[in-house]
């Protein structure tokens, strides 16, 4: 097995803030399996200078990924691809059922909270879904 490199684009026109962009892609990557589980991420000094960026626009990425379970640090060894997948399925697991509780004290019927959730997805998703 060929070792994976980690290739990141920086875009400086893009709406979304450098670190968002580091996270979305380390994120995606992850998810898709083209950084498989316990792959070693560069570290944030390292990563930061490859891409031109300040060492604290990359932590900030690094802290967004590990508080959404998709990467996780081992202290002095670095920072390693996490089981993203089913910690991204319980926690959305666990929003879901936050959310319909909610919804159900707030009198909202099925079709009603349905509904919500549905706009919500578009708006984060495109309207392409």
């Amino acid at each position: 097995m060929s070792p994976q490199t980690l290739t990141i684009i920086i875009d400086p026109d893009a709406a979304d803030a450098p670190y968002e962009q580091v996270r979305t892609q380390i994120a995606d990557r992850a998810r898709d399996g083209a950084l498989p589980v316990g792959y070693k991420l560069p570290t944030v000094r390292g990563l930061a200078e490859d891409l031109g960026l300040a060492a604290n626009t990359v932590a900030k990425a690094y802290r967004a990924l590990e508080s959404d379970g998709v990467i996780e640090t081992r202290g002095r060894n670095g920072s390693f691809i996490a089981a993203a997948g089913e910690a991204a399925d319980k926690e959305a697991a666990a929003a879901a059922e936050s959310y319909a509780r909610r919804a159900h004290r707030l009198g909202l019927d099925r079709r009603a909270a349905l509904a919500v959730v549905e706009d919500a997805l578009r708006a984060a998703y495109g309207t392409g879904t």
